[in-house]
This record gives C-alpha cells, structure tokens and sequence, in this order.
C-alpha cells in the first residue's frame, strides 16, 4: 500500500499538494455553490502546520461555463481554515518559483487552476506512461521548487494527468487524510465477501456507468445493480421496451447508440443481476404523471415512478451493503426529485453500510439533510465506482510505486 502523511516529518518541507476542490459554481455569478471539498481536505491541511504549502488544483475543465481561476477557492480556504491563503495567478512560471520559494513554514499558497496549463488537458500527454509525463513542463519545473509531493485528491485518481501520476516520478511522496481514508472506506466494500451487495446507478453518464456494471458483475463485487436514468432507459431498450423517440433521440445526441447492443450482451450473461424501472414518470401539463414501462408514451423520462421506487427499496432493505452513485432522473425539476430523494431516504433508514459516489448525490443528501445518516460520503464519482469495481487508479498505482522511496 502506498505511504501517508504519519510516515514523514515534513517540517519545513516545501509540500506540494494535490487536491480537489473543484467546486459547483453558478456560472452568472461565479459564486461558489458548496464548498464541502473544500471543508474534507482541511484534516491534511493542519497536519501541515509546520510544513510549507503548495496548493495545485483543478476547476472544471477548458470549453465549461465554470471553468475559471482559483481565486474564490483560495479565499474559501483562508475563511474556513483561519489563517493567511495566498494566491497566484500561475502555476511553473517565475511568479510560481519566487513565491515558493519564499514560502515560511505554516504559509498555504494556492497555485492557479492547473488545467489552465495544455499539457495537464493534452490528449497526447495523458496517453503517456507516468515516466514520460515527468519529463513535461509542469512536471520539471514545478518539483524543482518543492520538496515532496502528497496526493490527497482521491476524485481525480483515475485520471492518468501529469498532475495526479507524474509527480511521484520525481518526488517522494505519500497519500494525504482524505485520500487515505476514501480507500480505507471504501475497500470495506471490496473485502465484504458472501456479503448482499445492491449497486445503484442512475445519472446521465451511461457509458461510466455501463463500466461499472461489468466489472462488479464480473468480479462479484455485486449481488445486484438497480438501473434509473440514462443507463436505466438503455437497459430498458435492451430488453426491448419502447420508450419513445424523444428518448431514443437523448440517447443519441450523447452517441450512446453503441451501449443497447452491449447492454444486451450484459443481460445475456447478468439478466437476473440486473433491474430496470417498472414504471417511470414524465410531465403532462405541468403535472407529475405516471406511466408503467409498457405503455409509457413518447414523452421524455424525468424519473423512476413508485412502483420502481417501492422494489428498489425493498431491495436496498434487504442488502448488507448498498452503493449508489448517480440521481435516479431530473431532480433539479419540481415534482422529479422523488425518486432520488426516496433511494437516498431508504439508504439512510437502511442498517447497511452505505456509499454514496459523490457527484449530484451527495448535493442531494445534503440538502435533505442525510449527509450523518449515510455511512460514507466519497468525493469522487467516477474515481469511486472505478475503485469499486476493482480497477486500478493511476494517482493510487503511482503512489504505491513509489512509496516515498526518494525521501531523504
């Protein structure tokens, strides 16, 4: 297993720190929404009083709405953790040099968004193996102003980006709080073996969530997967229910056409695994109407109905351990929300262990006041469910190769 933070004294050590604190952001206003990544990296930020600090992070992504600097997220940090937050509007560059290098111990300074920089978003870049990707510009130059690097961003581990994997190349190295206690978490789920074990998706990233499902599947890590959303409406159509042009039209803006036939071969192997909806929801002069899969007319899906609602929490009372990642339809709409609202009310009621992927989820568990009732909360999705289906993430993969083996 790869090192963490209680294997080093890193008293005046010039750290650098990778993190997630890529925040909802309301596009208008560029105010921040929730800062709960924020409030779950502060444990590795105090165990870095007598360290000096280095912020590398990430909003969004080039081409988004939020994608913007770090500036409000430097301001956050600095309310929220009470002391001094510097910001810089770079991230290798000179500035980035002499403000490190300046740097006492106990000075937290956050470096611009680092996917300003082309080499961190690089197709080209992230095909590389971690060894070449130490040789890029912000590799070489931004690990010759620090000492030792320390990942604690557990929601980008399954990327393979300079930032997350090709540090360690050239760095000692070790794993922060968060990410240490994210894999903690959630290898309880991985090691519960002859354990019930429900999996539930929803959401509006199919292919993701078509990973998923074959894996744990595959690997046994689920005893059953309940469908919703987009991944819900293509197992439906591979069962051969017809859910409505409108549908099949969603399906292909986000060329999602490829998933039936796969989902069919899932089926052929997992059908008695897998559920879909019985019944779903759309919207009928401005009313919520509800509609059994089989006759359900040519009107867009805006969520699970109740009867869908009812089997899926009978299941869920029924497991030993319950994951779900991703809302079960439109819950941003009045009157769609139920569906998610009730999964994640029956998981929190539930004497299971119970996870949740992070993402809209999480936003939904808290503003309905569950977030104590759940038993682990992670911060990432994809990283999550990649984990959980016992795929190896390369920011883990390169901690463990290194182990702060280079520390001196």
């Amino acid at each position: 297993m790869f090192a963490t933070l209680k294997d080093f004294d890193l008293k005046n050590k010039r750290v650098l720190l990778r993190v997630d604190i890529n925040l909802p952001i309301e596009p208008r206003t560029m105010k921040i929404l929730d800062d709960t990544r924020i409030m779950r990296i502060i444990p590795t930020l105090k165990s870095l009083d007598n360290a000096r600090t280095v912020l590398l992070a990430h909003q969004s992504r080039p081409g988004k709405k939020d994608f913007t600097t770090l500036k409000k997220h430097a301001k956050r940090i600095e309310q929220i953790i009470g002391r001094d937050v510097q910001y810089i509007s770079d991230v290798f560059g000179a500035t980035a040099e002499k403000d490190i290098k300046k740097l006492k111990n106990g000075d937290i300074l956050v470096l611009e968004n680092v996917r300003f920089c082309s080499e961190e978003v690089s197709e080209t870049v992230k095909s590389m193996p971690p060894e070449e990707q130490a040789n890029t510009h912000l590799v070489r130059r931004l690990s010759s102003y620090c000492d030792f690097y320390v990942n604690d961003a557990f929601a980008v581990c399954h990327r393979n980006q300079p930032s997350v994997v090709a540090f360690p190349e050239v760095l000692p190295c070790c794993a922060g709080k968060l990410l240490e206690r994210e894999v903690k978490m959630l290898s309880k789920v991985l090691k519960s073996n002859g354990t019930s074990k429900a999996f539930i998706l929803g959401g509006a990233k199919a292919g993701s969530s078509l990973d998923v499902i074959k894996n744990v599947l595959e690997k046994d890590t689920a005893t059953v997967v309940l469908t919703s959303g987009l991944i819900g409406n293509i197992f439906l159509i591979a069962k051969g229910f017809h859910i409505g042009d409108e549908n099949r039209k969603i399906l292909s803006e986000r060329r999602y056409d490829s998933l039936i036939q796969e989902a069919k071969n899932v089926l052929d192997r997992y059908g008695d695994k897998i559920k879909v909806p019985l019944d779903l929801a759309y919207q009928k002069n401005g009313s919520r109407i509800e509609c059994p899969v089989e006759k359900f007319p040519d009107n867009k899906i805006l969520d699970i109905g109740i009867d869908t609602i009812a089997s899926y929490v009978s299941i869920i009372n029924d497991s030993k351990i319950v994951v779900a990642n991703g809302p079960c339809g439109v819950f941003e709409k009045e009157g769609f929300e139920l569906g998610s609202y009730e999964i994640l009310k029956a998981m929190a009621r539930s004497k299971a262990f119970t996870v949740i992927g992070g993402g809209h989820l999480s936003v939904i568990a808290q503003k309905i006041n569950l977030t104590n009732d759940i038993s682990y909360i992670s911060t990432g999705g994809k990283a999550t469910m990649s984990f959980l289906a016992g795929e190896k993430l390369p920011g883990i993969e390169a901690l463990i190769n290194n182990r702060g083996k280079k520390y001196d």
